[in-house]
């Protein structure tokens, strides 16, 4: 059994009192030692004013990590650091939660490079809400929100940023360099780049072929079934007059609802006997409206970047079917945007996070040098 959530101190899950304007600290207390990284001179946990997927205000927590050596004059500069699936329950919450040895060993090495780390967790992750798992715009918010919410602590935190992330954080990473300067305008912010890997771009085509005689691309994980899960409860939630519900099957309507609250692993392991077809009674893009809010809800801009982008791609990726990546930045190419690819042949959809650093942190130290 997992050990519960430790919140150190700040149990923001049925926070009730007043927001203020997306970007307000509303508090911050040290992070348990027990939850910091290897890297860290000092960690905090905050919470923090931004808005939900209905367009309301709303809270969200993120952990703090600044680095061991003195910051320079002006400040650390600052990576967003945007996780991985993890589930929608507070249980889940990943400032709440040990690091895995792979992301501890990944935010050490920014935090070694100098960089101060800001790792929302997304809001309704340990807050009021449902976390809306791969809605980009309302995840980029909240990244943005908790980097300019950061530089309200009294930490030396320099304006210049950027965004990294990690499979459903590569998505929400590239959503974040996408709306970066506009969600933070007026802030003193400085966005400079984006690295992500494993990122779901475009999978909004395969959600929108959802229906029990879908094609599911060859050699996914059986993990899909919990991804597939998460999604078909954060878009039930999203926009109930859809009523997904018409369209599942007693599995599937089980599957999202135990999906609300069940983080990853167990959810994989409970749906081990799914398939992703077996969730649907009939096609999903029969209901009036479905495909549109499908790309409304988690389709990625491929134009309207105004800083470099890196994606990194293993070949080996099982979780995030690599083509996935490939098409995406071969759309940004032809739209004549800044981005930069890397293709990883004997790497998987985790391992790559750690092999992409040789190419990724040059990447960001030219972003940072102008």
């Amino acid at each position: 059994m997992a050990a519960p959530p430790n919140w150190s101190g700040l149990n923001a899950t049925a926070y009730a009192g007043p927001i203020g304007p997306p970007g307000t600290l509303i508090d911050t207390v040290p992070l348990d030692p027990a939850l910091s990284v290897r890297g860290a001179s000092a960690a905090y946990r905050i919470l923090y004013a931004s808005i939900d997927q209905h367009d309301r205000p709303a809270v969200g927590t993120a952990a703090v990590f600044t680095p061991r050596t003195a910051a320079p004059q002006g400040g650390w500069p600052v990576i967003a650091w945007a996780h991985g699936t993890v589930g929608l329950g507070d249980d889940c919450t990943p400032s709440a939660n040990a690091r895995s040895p792979r992301d501890n060993e990944y935010l050490s090495h920014w935090l070694d490079q100098g960089y101060a780390v800001v790792a929302a967790d997304y809001v309704g992750l340990g807050t009021p809400g449902l976390m809306s798992y791969l809605n980009a715009r309302t995840t980029a918010h909240g990244i943005v929100d908790a980097v300019i919410a950061a530089h309200h602590m009294d930490v030396p935190l320099s304006p210049r940023w950027a965004v990294v992330g990690q499979s459903q954080g590569g998505g929400a990473a590239v959503a974040t360099a996408r709306w970066a300067t506009e969600f933070s305008a007026g802030s003193g912010l400085d966005y400079r780049g984006v690295v992500a890997t494993g990122t779901p771009a475009g999978v909004e085509a395969l959600v929108g072929q959802a229906g029990p005689q879908m094609m599911v691309p060859p050699n996914l994980d059986p993990i899909a079934n919990a991804y597939a899960a998460y999604i078909v409860a954060a878009l039930r939630e999203a926009r109930p007059d859809l009523n997904l519900d018409s369209a599942l099957t007693p599995a599937g309507r089980a599957a999202a609802d135990r999906a609300e609250s069940v983080c990853v692993h167990e959810l994989a392991g409970a749906l081990a006997d799914m398939t992703v077809p077996g969730f649907f009674s009939g096609p999903l893009a029969g209901i009036p409206g479905y495909l549109e809010a499908v790309d409304q809800f988690m389709g990625i801009p491929d134009a309207g970047f105004d800083r470099p982008i890196f994606l990194g791609v293993g070949l080996q990726d099982r979780d995030v079917p690599p083509d996935l990546t490939l098409r995406f930045h071969d759309r940004l190419l032809a739209n004549g945007q800044p981005v930069v690819l890397k293709v990883y042949p004997d790497d998987d959809h985790s391992s790559t996070v750690l092999a992409s650093m040789a190419d990724s942190t040059p990447f960001l130290a030219a972003r940072f040098a102008g």
